[in-house]
């Protein structure tokens, strides 16, 4: 019997509720349509990975400079994670070991910045990250944090990033969305940034795969820094990495390099032991996205967002930009169905179409309300999702949103017979369009 079996069999008879809730989430998963534009299916393999037995080893340091031992094995996997996170980049350096993106920024602006500095980054109704200076998030406590927008047209403005940019002067511009469907302009990014002596991090945590497919263009050469995280678009583990390119020897002003400080950054001054069962599942995913089966999935992540997009606007839904250029669709429900970004979600989840309420440009109601829906084709894509099964998605949502009558801006009604329609409709598709190895 293999070591899994017999762990399997030691969670079912030691821990019956646990292994009961297991069993129910992975249920779940099978049979409900997830189009958060924020995770994807790990990855089996990867999910063997990071349950494996590297999580008994701790092991503070670097490959060859760790504070214990028994860790010649976890030297060879994160060596590995490494070079192929090198490989799917084209990166001159990264570090695995960063427990998350966010974290992964907090290591850049932490290494480079002094606190009470000044950093400009994506606005969140526009689309940015909490860790890109939102006013509730770590980065705008210890930062001076401003923001720039869209325009009118849904796209980033870089008259109003190079505006702000010269009134603020920040040491650290950010170019990273979390909302954002189009494509971003890393070489105009750059030209502010250096037009007014400021670092440049790219945060890639949306687009990581399409940037590996070419699909994207690469900021590795770009920015400064580039952090990404490993589980939205790579179906890896949670988890984060930091990328360097040319910049990765080019020293700083405390005659420290890029490289040094980055290294430095994560260990010891942010984090302690790595999670090496983590890096394990990183080096798998890693390895993966260089195949050309993984081209091809991002291939369908692009055309079923973009088939998304067109079939919700076909149906007169008002889609942030005009559609996208990426795995993200922004669907403003407000206005095309008069409801709360809250009331759309829990109407569709109650459907099994899972995604999830989101701010929009100009958005009247706060974050816990939104006015706006978020929709992401990873999910899709790895189900192996072809365009009319997106015709068919999208049909369904706008049935279900036409159907759902706000009460106030937190509660609404949703007919019994729709919801059961429409819960049928999607268990189908999920049955014919399984999660592959789940």
């Amino acid at each position: 019997m293999s070591f899994y079996q017999n762990a399997l069999d030691s969670l079912v008879l030691s821990d019956p509720v646990l292994h009961e809730l297991l069993s129910d989430e992975l249920h779940r998963q099978r049979q409900t349509l997830a189009l958060v534009a924020s995770c994807s299916p790990v990855s089996p393999a990867a999910l063997l990975a990071e349950g494996s037995v590297f999580a008994n080893v701790t092991a503070e340091g670097y490959p060859g400079r760790r504070f214990h031992a028994g860790c010649v094995h976890v030297d060879e996997v994160e060596q590995l994670a490494i070079e192929r996170a090198k490989r799917a980049f084209g990166a001159r350096y990264a570090n695995v070991q960063a427990h998350s993106a966010s974290t992964a920024n907090q290591v850049v602006m932490m290494s480079l910045l002094q606190p009470g500095d000044v950093i400009l980054g994506l606005d969140l109704d526009a689309g940015g990250h909490l860790s890109h200076g939102a006013s509730v998030n770590v980065s705008a406590r210890i930062f001076s944090a401003h923001s720039y927008g869209l325009g009118r047209d849904g796209l980033i403005d870089y008259d109003d990033v190079r505006s702000k940019a010269r009134q603020y002067r920040p040491r650290l511009i950010i170019a990273g969305t979390t909302a954002y469907p189009r494509t971003i302009d890393w070489r105009a990014f750059r030209e502010i940034a250096d037009e007014v002596g400021a670092y440049l991090l790219a945060d890639i945590t949306h687009i990581a795969g399409l940037v590996i497919a070419g699909l994207h263009p690469s900021p590795i050469d770009h920015a400064h820094v580039v952090t990404t995280c490993t589980h939205k678009q790579l179906y890896g583990p949670r988890g984060g990495l930091i990328l360097l390119g040319e910049s990765a020897t080019t020293e700083l002003p405390n005659h420290r390099t890029f490289e040094q400080a980055m290294q430095a950054g994560i260990f010891p001054l942010m984090q302690g032991a790595p999670v090496v069962n983590s890096i394990a599942a990183k080096a798998y995913a890693l390895g993966a996205a260089t195949t050309s089966a993984f081209a091809d999935t991002m291939v369908k992540v692009r055309s079923l967002a973009t088939s998304l997009a067109d079939e919700l606007m076909r149906r007169d839904v008002h889609v942030i930009s005009g559609g996208t250029d990426n795995h993200i669709v922004v669907a403003d429900v407000l206005s095309s169905f008069q409801l709360t970004g809250v009331n759309a979600e829990k109407a569709l989840e109650e459907c099994d179409i899972v995604v999830n309420k989101n701010r929009i440009p100009g958005d009247v109601h706060p974050a816990s309300l939104a006015s706006g829906l978020r929709f992401g084709s990873n999910g899709m894509a790895a189900r192996g999702f072809a365009a009319n099964d997106v015709a068919r998605i999208a049909g369904l949502v706008v049935e279900v949103l036409t159907g759902t009558k706000n009460t106030s801006t937190t509660t609404y009604t949703l007919d019994p017979a729709l919801r059961a329609h429409a819960r049928q409709q999607v268990q189908a598709v999920c049955r014919s369009r399984p999660i592959a190895g789940y």
